[in-house]
């Protein structure tokens, strides 16, 4: 049996929701599996020259994992991984690697796990959810860690809103990225945070696009990330003054994301212009939310 799974991209924290917001991205690494002698890997697209085709991909080792975790066979496979998500800019690859391989080892072993079980397994490789669950469950997610349960909300993403990310051509590492974050806050940041974090909730819902520059502000992560991220500043201003209704860090960077109703592609185009004044490569992508997440069928 062979199959094919679909795992998509995912915008995180959102501003003021650190390790807490996500949302699901029309954009998607596909994973075509099926049985062979030894464990093969192909990879087609984003980082075709420099992820390893080896055991030590991390769809290989989220496969052998959840093989281990169920007690079932963990017969080799071919995996020919077609990315179309950007590596290391912010928008979940990783998380997509790591689903996709959970979700080969229970639909070749015929197995099916609610969840929670998923997220349980998921969570050995990355233990932040906020790529993980939106990935996993689609739409726009609002999660808590206690231990190693998570509890989420999901919400359906207006579509009022269109979803922009401005991609420069350079990394920022995740761990480097939390590496320059406080280890602790001040009260005032942190009810500053609570404000936001809440009334983004609130203006979604309700669909009171108005708030939504006001609920992305965030003391918690981004005005020390922006220092990772040159030019953030600079686009988050020209964006605002060409109508952007958000304007926020996606994960850790380098990616920048926007929601707004109105002149997505000139507020991309002046992104790219933007970033060559400055002698750095970029490219935007205009996204609706996914609200699916995962999905497998056989091929």
């Amino acid at each position: 049996m062979a199959i094919k799974i679909e795992v998509p991209a995912s915008t995180s924290n959102i501003g003021a929701g650190f390790d807490t917001f996500g949302l699901a991205l029309t954009l998607y690494n596909s994973f075509e599996v099926e049985g062979s002698e030894r464990f093969e890997v192909e990879i087609i697209g984003e980082g075709a020259d420099r992820l390893s085709k080896g055991e030590d991909n991390l769809f290989i080792k989220a496969y052998k994992r959840t093989c281990q975790e169920l007690g079932i066979p963990c017969q080799p496979i071919k995996v020919v991984q077609k990315n179309d998500i950007p590596l290391g800019r912010g928008p979940g690859s990783s998380a997509t690697a790591i689903l996709g391989g959970i979700f080969a080892a229970t639909a070749l072993g015929g197995v099916k796990l609610s969840t929670d079980e998923v997220l349980k397994i998921a969570f050995n490789f990355e233990s932040h959810p906020d790529n993980l669950v939106p990935a996993l469950v689609g739409g726009f997610v609002t999660c808590a860690v206690e231990g190693d349960k998570v509890y989420f909300e999901r919400l359906k993403f207006p579509k009022e809103l269109q979803i922009l990310v401005l991609i420069p051509e350079f990394e920022i590492l995740t761990e480097e990225a939390r590496k320059v974050l406080p280890k602790e806050v001040s009260l005032k940041d942190a009810i500053f945070n609570i404000q936001r974090a809440t009334l983004l909730i609130a203006a979604l819902v309700n669909r009171d696009f108005e708030l939504l520059k006001v609920a992305v502000e965030d003391k918690l992560h981004q005005p020390y990330r922006g220092k990772l991220l040159k030019g953030f500043d600079s686009f988050k201003e020209l964006a605002y003054s060409l109508g952007a209704d958000a304007v926020f860090i996606s994960g850790s960077g380098s990616t920048i994301g926007v929601f707004t109703r109105k002149n997505a592609e000139r507020i991309g185009q002046a992104g790219v212009e933007l970033y060559r004044q400055m002698g750095v490569s970029a490219r935007y992508l205009t996204l609706e939310a996914d609200e699916k997440g995962v999905r497998y069928w056989e091929v």
